[in-house]
């Protein structure tokens, strides 16, 4: 079948029953891209059936092998599957629109929040960020980096990370950890079993793919036509917020050291309004990718508003959503290879360690003043990861402690 279309796929639901069935989880899916999987899999694979649970195990493994956000493109296969490409769109906007017009509103309501009892509470997002930050470190060290092979990767990274400032460092180190799993880690190879038929045709795969490369390749020489470099005109933002969604692996929280060189650096948001901004995102249901909703309205001096915060949040999500339909038809071919599997580890690796480096900075630095401050991150990480909190009470709890300290 190496050459030849996948047969043609007849889907069985409809596009109000996709948007039904996810505008419920956009408003109650809380915890992060994780959890949002479980969700996933007892809604659609327990209790609807649209897909068995083999065929929902090999969706999140590519899923997750893809740059993007997981859980939302897991969401937006099964909208394919279930009723076709507009199923597909009505599986993403009813999971993301929720946590979007919430963070949108934080966005407007921002000036708010700048002195008293207001910037309080900005610092309790802030400090939110760092326990939930090192949460996903923590998590993510321990199934990642299980061996001393890729924990050195993940080291190596932080270095690479640190060294080279911006997208830069976090590119090269991404690159760097693919190579070294080639290297290093061939032994973990493991036999996979065929996945069922998928829904999309080696045509359209090979469309999808050739769409998300000339966006890749020509938004950043569209930008530059633009007044200045570092002015936050629609095309440039656009082309930040594409790019970030196309070199984050690993979905969730991994995006905040590439949003935070892409939006941050060129000064078209401060570090505290970003890091306020995330963590303002762990206390809404649904996907963490919203972030970029927020940043995308507040985006240059004079803030873009509702337009801003739409093209952020297309230009994020797209890549990965192109890469699912392109990646589709070949996905079984492709995920037997032994190097695709070692350059993957790899590369998993790396990602651990370019969060580790965010930890530090921007996150830990901008957002712990004193001893006060990093006892209430402390032990905002022991609820998340020791007592298991759900994301919204510990903002909840942060916020109310940064206002009783302030």
């Amino acid at each position: 079948m190496a050459g030849s279309e996948r047969p043609a796929h007849t889907p069985q639901g409809s596009p109000g029953e996709v948007f039904r069935a996810f505008l419920k989880l956009g408003v109650s899916a809380f915890g992060g891209p994780i959890a949002h999987l479980g969700y996933f899999r007892d809604e659609f694979v327990t209790r609807r059936r649209w897909v068995d649970e083999a065929g929902y195990a090999d969706l999140v493994a590519l899923c997750q092998f893809l740059p993007g956000p997981a859980s939302s493109q897991v969401g937006f296969a099964l909208g394919l599957m279930r009723a076709g490409p507009l199923g597909a769109l009505a599986a993403w906007t009813a999971f993301t629109l929720p946590s979007a017009i919430l963070l949108i509103l934080f966005a407007a309501g921002a000036s708010a929040f700048e002195s008293g009892i207001g910037a309080a509470i900005v610092h309790g997002l802030k400090i939110v960020a760092v326990a939930v930050v090192a949460q996903a470190v923590f998590g993510m060290a321990r199934s990642l980096c299980p061996d001393r092979t890729r924990a050195t990767i993940a080291v190596v990274a932080v270095v690479a990370a640190a060294a080279l400032a911006g997208s830069l460092g976090q590119i090269a180190a991404i690159l760097m950890g693919g190579l070294a799993g080639l290297w290093f880690c061939r032994a973990d190879a493991a036999a996979l079993p065929p996945i069922p038929m998928v829904p999309v045709s080696r045509t359209a795969g090979l469309v999808a793919l050739a769409v998300f490369a000339a966006l890749l390749i020509l938004l950043p020489v569209f930008a530059a036509m633009g007044p200045a470099a570092n002015a936050a005109g629609p095309v440039a933002l656009f082309d930040a917020f594409y790019r970030a969604g196309s070199l984050v692996f690993g979905g969730g929280h991994v995006v905040l050291p590439l949003l935070q060189a892409f939006v941050v650096e060129p000064g078209w948001a401060s570090d505290d309004a970003f890091l306020a901004g995330y963590g303002a995102a762990q206390a809404v249901p649904g996907p963490l990718f919203t972030f970029a909703a927020y940043l995308g309205a507040i985006a240059s001096p004079q803030g873009y508003g509702l337009p801003g915060a739409v093209i952020g949040l297309v230009a994020i999500s797209l890549p990965g959503l192109l890469l699912v339909v392109a990646a589709l038809p070949f996905w079984d071919e492709f995920r037997r290879r032994v190097t695709a599997q070692a350059a993957m580890r790899g590369a998993n690796a790396a990602v651990v360690g370019i969060l580790g480096a965010a930890l530090y900075d921007p996150v830990f630095v901008s957002a712990v003043r004193g001893p006060a401050d990093f006892a209430l991150a402390l032990a905002g990480f022991v609820a998340l990861v020791v007592w298991k909190a759900p994301p919204w009470t510990v903002v909840l709890a942060s916020a109310l402690a940064s206002i009783a300290i302030a």
